[in-house]
């Protein structure tokens, strides 16, 4: 059996996996954030419990947000302060007498669509979050390719290209990052983004899924919202899909409950790809907020 394990800042989720990738069981509990003992006991407790219904020591891969393993071994994860700055990969690995693996939790993303039935036969496979944020992963021949730093799939930190600017226009603000640096795509093309840029352009405050309603009600300001939107979305891929010539790219994050925008985008992809270029295949998320669990615990698979 293969145990995910997705831990967020408000709860963990575990999942079960059989041999055939198959959903058995799961269960959710809240983070613990008192002590980094008690984060470690709330791990310890749901893989024992996972063990015992099992009746074997299954594998164990966990997703993290942040940086699992830094250059000392420890974990950054700046909403899991119990456990930022511990070595909780070597904690886990001496507590299970087993081996933990640790990866970051969009690249589980990734791992998790790709490892999908119907996607498996793609050898290279990128998954983009358009949510809260923008993130995601690289996965090639099954396998995630998380960096040097944990860093490879955080597509949000690209600076706007020049063709931005013709889209938005050579006024439109650069605006400020939780990263520190100004004009990141994630500012733009997150949900957050998305419903800043319809306020810029229209002075009038909504969040994304009553702009994506007004779109499928025919309003014209948010025809022409949406169009801007996605024709942004193609320029800041297309500089990622020159380096990287992908065969299958999945969108997950709360835009992609946004059904047109996989047929929208593909329709504007080819204008900003290198005349050779095809446009890889689009595909919305296929398994949500099982994602997370499913893609750790597919950490063993890829070997």
């Amino acid at each position: 059996m293969h145990y995910g394990l997705d831990i967020g800042g408000s709860k963990i989720a575990l999942g079960v996996f059989d041999s055939d990738r198959t959903l058995q069981w799961e269960r959710r509990i809240v983070t613990p954030h008192e002590s980094y003992s008690a984060f470690l006991a709330a791990i310890a407790g749901l893989v024992h419990e996972a063990d015992t219904r099992t009746g074997e020591r299954g594998s164990v891969g966990i997703g993290i947000p942040g940086m699992p393993v830094t250059a000392d071994g420890t974990l950054y994860a700046a909403n899991l302060p119990a456990a930022s700055g511990r070595a909780l990969r070597a904690d886990l690995c001496a507590l299970f007498g087993r081996d933990v693996r640790l990866d970051n939790d969009a690249n589980c993303f990734a791992l998790s669509e790709a490892w999908d039935d119907e996607f498996a036969r793609y050898p290279l496979v990128m998954g983009l979050i358009l949510g809260t944020g923008v993130g995601g992963g690289l996965v090639i021949n099954g396998k995630s390719i998380p960096g040097h730093s944990y860093i490879t799939g955080e597509f949000g930190h690209i600076r706007l290209p020049v063709d931005a600017l013709e889209i938005l226009g050579r006024d439109i603000p650069l605006l400020r990052c939780g990263c520190g640096q100004l004009g990141c795509i994630e500012n733009y093309l997150s949900g957050h983004g998305f419903a800043w840029l319809y306020n810029h352009f229209y002075d009038q405050s909504l969040n994304a899924p009553e702009i994506i309603a007004l779109w499928e009600q025919g309003d014209e300001g948010a025809r022409a919202h949406v169009a801007r939107y996605v024709e942004l979305l193609a320029a800041c891929l297309g500089t990622i899909l020159t380096i990287v010539d992908l065969d299958l790219l999945v969108i997950g994050g709360g835009l992609s409950n946004f059904a047109a925008l996989t047929t929208l985008l593909s329709d504007r992809l080819p204008r900003r790809l290198l005349p050779v270029a095809r446009v890889p295949r689009i595909e919305r998320a296929r398994h949500g907020d099982a994602g997370g669990m499913r893609g750790a615990a597919f950490l063993h698979l890829t070997d």
